[in-house]
């Protein structure tokens, strides 16, 4: 054979090899499900300097309380005050995008000493806290079925087969063998997860399909509102083989589903990933919010700049980020002149320009009404308005979800309409958040997954 036709058949080969590729898009890991972590401090108030650290995020606790004498205990305020003894957390997730394998992310990202897993399992849930028999898998941590979490640490565990349909419910089991509250340490934990957990009776019993329930997480708000907490779970990630699209909807409580109701799945991403399910377009949502966040002052958690890299830009896969964020640092404002929205713009243009740095098309949100909120300010309304006009016109983000106008009241614009009110008139109910879903050009996430 001549070298020419060497050469040639050679060509055709490599042509044809990468005709095959771009036929079969390379296996790649996604998240699928996500809960943002924060601090919960509730041991005596010298333990937030262990090890030689501070916790200036840890503001779900009042000032006043977190500078209590030592020896106090401190209170919590928005969040589940639950401990683990010899017990096993069985914790639901309910996913977005279904896979063929499946990994979890645990994490210790705001303790002090190592979070000791006596043993972890993944599951389908069937009803309640009872999961499907036979679909239960170990995980393990780098080949440890029993692994520590480093303080400040992810851990992501080695893949299982599992065949999980979309929008399924997972159960994700932790056996904690040590006491979480003699280890003095700050609780990693999503304070409100609107998804009753579980807790079982003394023991491990990751994988049993009869779960021996003790107490749950959840908790009732200081308002008197029901909500749960989820601990030391991060994500679920799915592998996929399709051109399937990431979105992280980062924000507030109004992103994290307050008021959107317990166990019901109602929160607006929610709702916008059926709509994308329905008209074909693979795009798996998940949540970024985290009650009382703020784009500038740390709230109930991190500010919005100082957890943008870890819970949008970390997630695997991600190709679009939604930004809804400002009504608290407006509303936490008063009157006073600071923020100003000069301040406020540039915290906005930190996020476009960090997301478009990793290639994510980036889509703000305008902030909806809150006249009869307990912070609501005339100086307020006036500085909502105000960064909702840059939003709308200032041309920085790459589209507009205008849920502003999707839940104003036309005869009060300052103000929700009363069947998007859930009453506290910050929130909206469960018809506001359908309305804010809707309200979303699904085009804008057509023919842009890779």
């Amino acid at each position: 054979m001549s070298r020419r036709l060497v050469v040639a058949s050679a060509a055709i080969a490599l042509a044809l090899s990468s005709a095959g590729h771009a036929q079969t898009p390379p296996e790649r890991w996604i998240p699928t499900w996500a809960a943002p972590d924060v601090a919960r401090v509730d041991q005596p108030a010298q333990a937030l300097t262990a090890a030689g650290q501070t916790f200036p995020w840890a503001n779900d606790v009042p000032q006043a309380v977190r500078e209590a004498a030592p020896g106090q205990q401190l209170e919590i305020a928005g969040g589940s005050r639950l401990h683990f003894n010899d017990q096993t957390l069985r914790q639901v997730a309910r996913v977005s995008m279904g896979g063929g394998r499946v990994r979890v992310v645990l994490t210790n990202t705001f303790g002090t000493v190592p979070l000791r897993i006596g043993a972890a399992q993944v599951a389908l849930r069937d009803r309640g806290p009872s999961i499907v028999a036979g679909s239960n898998r170990v995980l393990t941590f780098g080949g440890l079925a029993q692994p520590a979490i480093p303080p400040g640490a992810l851990m992501v565990s080695d893949p299982v087969d599992l065949a999980v349909p979309d929008f399924a419910d997972l159960v994700v089991d932790l056996y904690l063998p040590g006491d979480t509250a003699a280890a003095r340490s700050p609780v990693t934990y999503h304070p409100a997860s609107w998804q009753t957990n579980y807790v079982s009776t003394q023991g491990n019993h990751a994988g049993a399909v009869a779960f021996p329930v003790a107490t749950t997480t959840a908790y009732r708000r200081g308002d008197g509102l029901a909500s749960a907490s989820s601990f030391f779970l991060s994500r679920v990630e799915v592998v996929t083989t399709q051109s399937t699209g990431v979105l992280v909807a980062f924000g507030d409580s109004i992103t994290d589903g307050t008021q959107s109701g317990m166990d019901q799945n109602r929160r607006w991403p929610n709702l916008l990933a059926a709509r994308l399910a329905e008209a074909g377009i693979r795009m798996s949502v998940v949540n970024g919010g985290i009650g009382g966040g703020r784009v500038l002052e740390d709230g109930v958690g991190p500010n919005g700049l100082a957890r943008f890299d870890r819970d949008v830009l970390a997630q695997a896969g991600a190709t679009h980020v939604t930004v809804m964020l400002g009504i608290n640092d407006i509303g936490n404002g008063g009157a006073r002149p600071d923020p100003s929205v000069a301040e406020l713009i540039a915290g906005h243009r930190q996020f476009i320009e960090r997301a478009r740095a990793r290639g994510l098309r980036v889509y703000g949100a305008t902030l909806t009404p809150f006249q009869g909120a307990a912070y609501w300010t005339p100086e307020g309304e006036a500085k909502r308005q105000a960064l909702n006009e840059w939003i709308r016109t200032g041309g920085a983000y790459d589209a507009v979800l205008d849920f502003a106008a999707a839940t104003q009241d036309p005869a009060h614009p300052t103000r929700m309409r009363p069947e998007h009110d859930s009453g506290d008139h910050l929130h909206p109910s469960p018809a506001g958040y359908t309305a804010m879903a809707n309200s979303i050009d699904i085009g804008l996430f057509r023919g842009a997954n890779h």
